[in-house]
């Protein structure tokens, strides 16, 4: 397992509740938004990157 500590951790804890605030204010179903959270909460790391590239704000920029 990686482990992060210090400020390292620290940034990843400010990154992962940004991503949650962001997710819950956002205009995707509530289903889409159980799913976000949930890989943003298990993998922290690697979802909130996933959440980053591949989540609704993400989709959307594409669009145009």
């Amino acid at each position: 397992m990686l482990e992060i500590g210090g400020l390292g951790g620290l940034i990843v804890l400010v990154l992962d509740i940004w991503a949650l605030v962001s997710i819950i204010g956002s205009n995707a179903s509530t289903g889409k938004k159980v799913l976000w959270s949930l890989l943003v909460i298990i993998l922290p790391i690697i979802g909130f990157i996933i959440w980053l590239i591949a989540g609704p704000r993400g989709a959307a920029t594409r669009k145009v």
